[in-house]
């Protein structure tokens, strides 16, 4: 499947990746946009938005890296973009 492809199904809320990524179990997924009432927010974030405030979470994709890790903030590359070899992630 192409680039566009891909991004529907992350828009149906499926993880995508490419085979063509060397590293094993790597995938990106759409986060969701979020909001939460000032309350509602964790620590770490209320040290950076303020106490008082609310948490206005826009969508990002997000890519579970080959060593375990939630990466927030992915982009393509325009490899990427051009690929061919993209593949919904079960």
């Amino acid at each position: 499947m192409n680039f566009g492809q891909a991004l529907e199904a992350l828009k149906d809320g499926k993880k995508v990746a490419r085979s063509g990524w060397n590293g094993k179990g790597m995938w990106i997924v759409l986060m969701p946009a979020l909001y939460l009432e000032a309350g509602m927010v964790n620590g770490r974030t209320r040290k950076h938005i303020g106490e008082d405030k609310p948490l206005d979470s826009q969508p990002y994709i997000a890519m579970w890296t080959a060593t375990g890790q939630w990466q927030p903030g992915w982009l393509a590359s325009q490899a990427d973009m051009l690929a061919e070899d993209w593949q919904v992630v079960e």
